[in-house]
């Protein structure tokens, strides 16, 4: 930004918030304050104290486990689901599908909200509305199942509210080396909160003996988050890590937003290599559960499910795996990325492929050895998430520091509403859909259902090669782009001097929590 000229000395000049402008080179003027100033909160002038960041760190690693236990209860108990219903394997992969898609299509408007108004009610308002559905969908009778879809569905909205802002909210609080491992622990809780949610859903089907309470469980839980969340955590103001409290403010059409998103080469490719990832594990993520299930009846090692509730152990341990998995994937994919982030400017997206690619031979003898050896696969299963966790808190970071802190919540709505688009909103329904069609070319038997989902199940290491080239491609960007951020924000750090109409009328965006 340029400096304006004055007599005054620097220690004479009161410093305004900094502010990164449009495209078009346009600030807050008075029309923009006046539509901020209908905000429901006021500026807080008093940076965030470090021991309430860390509290707030610890609400927000808390609902975000919520989240991720109470998207996969329900893979927990898809046998039960199936039968209950009477359902395909393309029919249950619908319930994954609906929730991604409408958890997709409005993170932009979350994304665009999270960009310009307060972000702790915008996480408020969509917790509440996910506690109401998950709840209500635990009633649905064995008729209605278009009503579970329909829930499944509005379950999406209140956590595509989360999901776009709470990671941008992090971004405000710390920044550097330390930023980088609290996004771990935040992403940790990615593969810890869906093991859980494995392991709570079949635990709680098997106490009860009724699937429905699998769907009860987080819905409880997250009332005390809604509670924590109104009390404990702040709404820093935006890039107020990385302007020591003071943040940084920048009127923008969401056009512009975009388009300043698209020309960031390394935003672009990193985010086609999340799309990848989505793929990947929701696919796994969903059926890997009854891919065992079908193996253990193939080999005769159990029989056949017949009452309400099935044999759930594969859900427990495979929820265990995807826990530890998940906590020593993310430390161990941070702990490399603050190792050689400084020697190597393009390590980050380089330690993402070695993870996708690495991850590629594992799958394929998951995939063949399950008819034959069960704790091989496992072995093998391991390794395989193992590889694939080191990437989500890495992933985090990047997206952080490649794009300035006013666009961050529409860079991390549209790179969710692209990566679960082309991604996990439709893995799991096209792997059912593949599955149930190689079963018609055959007789109904119990291992061909095996062999079915085993063949479409070959789709996800080819996708895993893919984002591994995807990464690839961001090392080669990666240094200019983040090199580029750094220089934008610091040069809008400078102090304007002198009054215009623009500094001189712009208020300040912060709003307390």
């Amino acid at each position: 930004m340029e400096q304006k000229g004055s007599v005054s000395s620097p220690q004479d000049i009161p410093v305004p918030r900094c502010s990164l402008g449009s495209s078009s080179g346009l600030h807050y003027g008075s029309l923009v304050n006046s539509v901020s100033s209908l905000a429901p909160l006021a500026a807080d002038k008093s940076p965030i104290s470090q021991r309430r960041a860390y509290v707030a760190i610890a609400v927000l690693c808390y609902v975000n486990l919520l989240n991720y236990m109470e998207r996969y209860t329900i893979a927990g108990v898809l046998s039960e689901i199936q039968k209950f219903f009477d359902i395909s394997d393309s029919t249950a992969g619908l319930l994954q599908t609906v929730f991604i898609c409408s958890f997709l299509l409005l993170a932009p408007l979350f994304g665009y909200l999270g960009d310009r108004y307060n972000r702790k009610y915008i996480m408020l308002c969509g917790l509440s509305v996910w506690l109401l559905t998950a709840a209500g969908s635990s009633f649905v009778t064995g008729s209605q199942f278009w009503l579970l879809l329909l829930l499944r569905a509005l379950v999406g909205v209140g956590e595509a509210s989360y999901s776009t802002v709470a990671p941008t909210i992090i971004g405000d609080l710390f920044s550097g080396g330390q930023r980088s491992i609290v996004i771990c622990i935040f992403y940790i809780f990615i593969p810890v909160g869906s093991g859980l949610g494995y392991i709570t859903g079949a635990g709680s089907a098997n106490l009860t003996g009724d699937w429905r309470w699998a769907l009860r469980i987080t819905p409880i839980m997250g009332l005390v988050g809604l509670v924590l969340m109104v009390f404990l955590c702040p709404n820093p103001p935006r890039g107020a890590a990385e302007t020591h409290g003071d943040g940084v403010t920048g009127h923008s059409s969401y056009i512009e937003d975009v388009k300043y998103l698209l020309k960031n080469k390394s935003y672009v490719w990193s985010s086609l290599g999340v799309t990848a990832l989505a793929f990947l594990t929701g696919a796994l993520a969903f059926w890997l559960p009854t891919f065992l299930a079908r193996a253990h009846i193939t080999q005769g090692l159990r029989p056949p499910c017949t009452g309400d509730t099935c044999n759930s152990s594969d859900s427990y341990i495979f929820g265990a795996v995807t826990v530890v998995t998940g906590i020593l994937g993310g430390a161990l994919g941070t702990t490399i990325s603050r190792q050689l982030r400084d020697r190597f400017s393009h390590a980050d997206p380089l330690i993402c492929a070695v993870g996708m690619l690495g991850s590629v031979p594992c799958l394929f003898i998951t995939i063949f050895v399950a008819s034959s050896s069960i704790p091989v696969t496992y072995v093998f299963i391991f390794f395989g998430e193992l590889l694939l966790s080191l990437n989500w808190a890495v992933l985090a970071d990047i997206l952080l520091y490649v794009v300035i802190p006013t666009r961050r919540a529409t860079a991390e709505a549209l790179q969710i509403t692209v990566g679960h688009l082309l991604g996990d909103a439709g893995s799991p329904y096209l792997l059912g859909v593949i599955s149930d069609a190689i079963r018609s070319s055959n007789l109904k038997t119990h291992d061909w259902n095996f062999r079915s989902l085993m063949y479409s199940l070959l789709l996800c290491p080819f996708v895993g090669i893919l984002g591994g080239v995807f990464f690839l491609i961001t090392t080669m960007y990666i240094t200019e782009d983040k090199k580029a951020v750094q220089q934008q924000v610091e040069a809008n750090m400078q102090p304007q001097q002198g009054p215009t109409s623009d500094s001189s009328m712009e208020l300040s965006d912060k709003r307390t929590a």
